[in-house]
């Protein structure tokens, strides 16, 4: 890595605690005391994605969408090859979402608390009861209108490659009756790749598919559904 890039790669990163702070801080201000919609808190950690992809030289172009309904609730399939996947959507993404994340992110001082300013959901991944409890409490979130991302693999691909997908946002889907949409981040890897922590330069598209109605599907087809969707990301993927 030249110089110049392992000191901009090193800036990002070290700008990305920075702004994380800050980011959080300004949610709970713009909730708690300016009142302000989780929807409109938005634009926030917009800014903070967006931040962070210009400090770091990172392009993004978004594909599709156009068929979206903007007041529909979807839950948004996407693959995942990189940390640099977050920014890029947070940042580009030409639809509103709100993430899912794991109960114990929100614990976190500061950053827990604007998470759920934003309109965060917790997700409880253990396999107990509460676990069950948390995905019925998120599908309902869901299906009154809040639209989630979801990455189906499970982790980051070590190698920028699809992997299968777990059945996980399938549930969710068949649970809150709403719609999946596959979506395909091409270029995220060459920037992040995993096991590494200063990004690269260089372009991400976001690549959004048609939505796919999960009418028909129940609870026992959910393994059915999930294949349906990997091939639809590969599908995105390959144009």
């Amino acid at each position: 890595m030249k110089i110049f890039s392992f000191v901009r790669a090193l800036v990002t990163f070290l700008s990305a605690f920075i702004l994380t702070f800050i980011v959080s801080v300004a949610a709970i201000i713009g909730g708690v005391i300016l009142r302000m919609s989780a929807k409109s808190i938005q634009v926030i950690p917009r800014m903070w994605a967006r931040s962070l992809a210009c400090i770091g030289g990172v392009k993004v172009t978004v594909e599709g969408g156009e068929s979206l309904e903007p007041d529909k609730p979807y839950i948004f399939v996407v693959n995942h090859q990189s940390q640099f996947d977050i920014f890029a959507l947070q940042g580009y993404a030409n639809f509103d979402f709100r993430w899912l994340a794991k109960k114990e992110l929100f614990k976190v001082p500061l950053f827990g608390a604007g998470m759920l300013q934003a309109g965060y959901i917790p997700i409880d991944r253990s396999h107990g009861r509460q676990a069950v409890k948390s995905l019925d409490a998120a599908a309902r979130r869901i299906s009154g209108g809040a639209s989630v991302v979801v990455f189906p693999e499970g982790t980051r691909s070590p190698d920028g490659k699809l992997k299968p997908f777990k059945v996980g946002a399938m549930v969710l889907a068949i649970k809150a009756g709403v719609p999946l949409v596959p979506v395909a981040i091409i270029g995220s890897y060459e920037i992040l790749p995993k096991g590494k922590l200063l990004p690269r330069s260089g372009r991400i598209l976001i690549r959004v598919g048609e939505p796919i109605s999960i009418a028909g599907y129940d609870l026992k087809q959910k393994k059915e559904l999930a294949e349906r969707m990997q091939e639809e990301v590969a599908r995105l993927l390959a144009q």
